[in-house]
């Protein structure tokens, strides 16, 4: 059974490279949000298995997310995936449990080495 991802991003452009990879790769993305409310509210809705997340997001940012995430599902699997320049929001996410972080723009090798990572840690 494919491993469900939600897509959570402000750019529609990278969910769609992020999506391209995942499917290529046999993913199934279950759902996309464009800001952090979202994200929690499609987590909630759709129970995937892992959450590829922004950090900065209007609405809600993503480390705000990853911690509501965590509040509703201690065992979520979050992975970051943001620009650098975030390095106190990357050490916040990091304490707050995310499996892993990516950094923006990303190689393809490197977002499904951070998935493979997040089910085996």
């Amino acid at each position: 059974m494919a491993v469900r991802v939600l897509l959570a991003d402000d750019l529609s452009f990278m969910r769609m490279v992020q999506k391209e990879v995942l499917t290529e790769q046999g993913y199934e993305i279950v759902g996309e949000a464009s800001n952090g409310l979202e994200a929690v509210a499609k987590y909630q809705e759709l129970n995937p298995d892992v959450v590829i997340m922004d950090i900065t997001m209007p609405e809600m940012n993503g480390l705000e997310a990853t911690r509501k995430i965590f509040s509703l599902d201690p065992d979520a699997r979050i992975i970051i995936c943001s620009a650098l320049g975030q390095q106190h929001l990357i050490v916040e996410a990091i304490n707050a449990g995310i499996k892993d972080f990516i950094v923006k723009p990303f190689v393809p090798e490197r977002l499904l080495t951070a998935l493979a990572k997040a089910f085996h840690s």
